[in-house]
Formats: C-alpha cells, sequence, structure tokens
C-alpha cells in the first residue's frame, strides 16, 4: 500500500481537490483544516507526508513543520501557498521541505513531490 498522505489547508474545497488527487494516484488521503487539527489527530494514525499551506489562520505551516522538527519528527513535507513572498520560501525551506508549490500548481507537480516525499 502506498503511504498515507495528511493535507492540511484551511480552504475547505482546495482541501477537497487535493484528498482527491493523491486518492486517484493511490494515496491515501486525511484531510485536516488546520496545524491545530493535525497535531490533535489519533496518533495511532501513521502518516507518510504532509501536504501543508503555509497561510493557515492560527498557526502558520511553517510554525507547524518547526513544532514538528522539534519533537524529532522526520515526516516529509510539502508546502503550498497563495502567498507571493520570497521570504516564505526562505523560511519554509530553512525548517526542510521537500517542494514548495505555489497555488494554482499542475496536479502533477505535486504528484511528483510527494513520490519524492515517500520515496515510492
Amino acid at each position: 500500500m502506498r503511504g498515507t498522505v495528511a493535507v492540511v489547508d484551511d480552504d475547505a474545497s482546495l482541501r477537497r481537490s487535493v484528498g482527491r488527487l493523491l486518492n486517484a494516484y493511490g494515496f491515501p488521503a486525511i484531510e485536516y483544516e488546520s496545524a491545530e487539527a493535525f497535531l490533535r489527530r489519533d496518533p495511532n494514525i501513521l502518516i507518510d507526508c504532509l501536504v501543508l499551506d503555509i497561510d493557515l489562520g492560527g498557526m502558520s505551516g511553517t510554525e507547524l513543520q518547526h513544532k514538528l522538527n522539534e519533537a524529532g519528527s522526520k515526516l516529509s513535507v510539502i508546502f503550498i501557498t497563495a502567498l507571493e513572498e520570497s521570504r516564505l520560501k526562505i523560511q519554509a525551506e530553512r525548517v526542510g521541505c521537500i517542494a514548495y508549490l505555489r497555488k494554482p500548481f499542475a496536479g502533477s507537480a505535486l504528484i511528483d513531490a510527494v513520490k519524492k516525499a515517500i520515496g515510492s
């Protein structure tokens, strides 16, 4: 079975679209509406990759990635954002990410990044 991908985005329609795209390519997707919801998830659910929006309203995607790093997580992260700020890309790369995709992004770019993240 392919790796499970968590999708964290406060935009419900985008979150559903990304989840459907991942499922269509054989990647089970679990959706979360916020970084806080992701942190409250059932710890028994194994996540292999995280597709993470940067601008989430509450805790930002980069803050979540930083928190995960501090906890020793080795979870691969793909950042997605609609924001056009070069400092965000620098921040995202500094906290460690497999890919940084600007919305709207090609579905193939996301699938390629997920394959790279999971190593399949």
